[in-house]
């Protein structure tokens, strides 16, 4: 008979405690093998451990019990997302996303509203220059004017950046805009 560990090793005696047939290597001085050494050991180690207080937290069900596990996908690409985070200093860039197939219906809808937030500044920018044409009322408008290329440049990276983490943006006058005439947002 060969031993219970070793394949083609013939056996010497038989395990004291379990009764395998172990070779001389497997066998120690009390004619233990080795799988009752280790649980010798493990159950000398527990022994000594001390309890911790508190419940035990119960077991999951299985997962056959359990329901099905779903994955969640990630919402957008990175570079989709920087794509349209882009667009909001950079105008173009934002048409160029709208032509991406692979966005979702959300990075679309943020894609016209940076559309919509570069034509809003440049209005309100251009109306101001009008503004500033016309005696009497010129001195407001020329305080104004030059004002205008810090609060885009501010609010576009303001509006990029929660763009890119994924938040959803909300332009105050371009939204309710987009809202109005998109209410379930660009078909696809």
């Amino acid at each position: 008979m060969d031993c219970y560990f070793h394949a083609n090793v013939p056996s010497v005696a038989p395990c004291t405690e379990c009764g395998k047939p172990i070779c001389a290597t497997c066998r120690d001085e009390r004619g233990g093998c080795p799988s009752c050494r280790l649980a010798a050991k493990v159950e000398a180690a527990t022994a000594t451990r001390q309890q911790i207080a508190g419940a035990v937290p119960p077991r999951p069900a299985p997962a056959s019990v359990r329901g099905r596990a779903t994955i969640v996908a990630p919402s957008d690409p990175a570079e989709s997302r920087a794509l349209v985070a882009l667009g909001y200093p950079l105008w173009p860039l934002a048409l160029i996303s709208l032509l991406d197939r692979k966005q979702s219906r959300k990075l679309r809808r943020q894609a016209v509203q940076a559309l919509g937030f570069n034509v809003g500044m440049y209005g309100l920018a251009g109306m101001l220059w009008l503004i500033a044409q016309i005696p009497f009322f010129n001195i407001s408008a020329w305080v104004l004017l030059p004002l205008m290329p810090i609060l885009f440049l501010v609010a576009s990276v303001y509006y990029g950046i929660k763009t890119w983490n994924g938040d959803d943006v909300r332009v105050p006058v371009v939204s309710s805009w987009i809202d109005d005439r998109m209410p379930d947002g660009i078909s696809d």
